[in-house]
């Protein structure tokens, strides 16, 4: 493919241009609020999404992923900023001219119409040959697993073949983009973790950018290529799982990913901090710190083990204990009153696991992440 020909547009230079994709550039909306407050449900928001990318848009309720998608989507239009796919401005378009097509979270299928009615919709709308539609319709069973059900009504599938009948009607007008908003949701927890599986081998099947909102944690790390975690009307970290979870920039990040624990300290000499009275050193560059700079360090709970007391390292007692099968939960209280939890292993301990017993809590520095309080 040439390379795409960028468009002289002023665009946010901490964005990342790619060669083509989803570009969205200082978008912003607003909303009054009953009290007539502004609620910026979207705050100068730029971002760079990759043709045939996997993305996820996570974050709690009311950061305003799905009002950014319901933009993208032309069911919103944005006080400011604009939308590009490839070089193409599309933020002007009405929604039915824009090469992108959203699976709701209530499927929203025609309950009149099979299976197959449902899935030939769009295209029958478009005045599509019969022979094209046939086809499309054949092809969108096949990829998502349903060709012996296409008689059937809406009211004759489980949650999730009426989940894969969306996609399927989603995906049959060939969009450059599918956005999906929290599309698995209305799912039981065992049907929506195949299903998790099922969308990305769709995804990967086909091609086509997926735009993925959703405010279940696990469902973005085992899905997305990317994530960008949403607080307050933007982002405040874009990544891959690996970073977001085991890299956050800040303390919403992460405790919104995953468990996590904080222990506050200072900052020590050079790249170290300092726990308690001891000094720990940590794999991160903390040149922007002064020295005595109070931190906080996050620390995730599979990263601790457990040793005698009295070793190197933070020393604390046992709270109390879980067995979870594979893995202990532990809770440890540190001297200084500092509640951590820990998940440890059957091998990631040598001390007898107790309430009230005495622990050294141990913490390699490589999973010692100082983060923005």
């Amino acid at each position: 493919m040439a390379d795409a020909q960028e468009p002289q547009i002023s665009r946010n230079p901490d964005v990342d241009r790619r060669e083509s994709g989803l570009t969205i550039n200082r978008a912003s909306k607003v909303f009054r609020s009953a009290e007539g407050k502004e609620v910026h449900a979207i705050d100068d928001v730029s971002l760079a999404i990759c043709r045939g990318e996997f993305f996820v848009m996570l974050g709690p309720s009311g950061c305003g992923k799905t009002t950014l998608l319901r933009s993208i989507a032309g069911l919103e239009t944005l006080d400011a900023g604009e939308i590009y796919l490839d070089d193409r401005k599309i933020d002007d378009l009405p929604p039915y001219e824009r090469p992108v097509n959203t699976v709701f979270q209530s499927y929203a299928l025609f309950p009149h119409m099979t299976v197959e009615q449902n899935i030939a919709f769009g295209l029958e709308m478009e005045h599509k040959p019969r022979k094209v539609i046939r086809k499309a319709v054949s092809d969108m069973l096949d990829l998502v697993h349903l060709s012996d059900i296409g008689a059937r009504h809406p009211d004759q599938l489980s949650g999730g073949q009426q989940q894969r009948v969306a996609l399927a009607r989603a995906l049959a007008k060939s969009p450059e983009v599918l956005l999906l908003d929290e599309s698995l949701s209305a799912l039981d927890f065992k049907l929506r973790r195949q299903m998790q599986v099922e969308l990305k081998r769709i995804q990967r099947e086909t091609g086509v950018t997926f735009v993925f909102v959703t405010h279940d944690q696990e469902e973005a790390l085992s899905m997305a290529d990317r994530i960008a975690v949403f607080s307050n009307g933007r982002p405040e970290q874009v990544g891959t799982p690996e970073q977001i979870y085991d890299e956050p920039v800040n303390r919403f990040v992460a405790d919104f990913i995953g468990d996590i624990n904080f222990i506050d300290g200072v900052k020590g000499r050079g790249d170290s901090v300092v726990l308690e009275s001891s000094t720990f050193p940590v794999q991160q560059d903390l040149a922007n710190l002064s020295e005595g700079e109070q931190v906080c360090v996050a620390v995730r709970p599979e990263h601790i083990t457990l040793s005698a007391p009295g070793g190197g390292g933070l020393q604390g007692s046992i709270t109390w204990l879980t067995f979870m099968g594979a893995h202990v939960r532990c809770s440890v209280r540190l001297d200084d009153g500092t509640e951590l939890m820990a998940r440890l292993a059957p091998s990631s301990f040598d001390v007898e696991l107790r309430p009230e017993a005495k622990v050294t809590v141990v913490i390699g520095s490589e999973h010692m992440r100082v983060v923005e309080r």
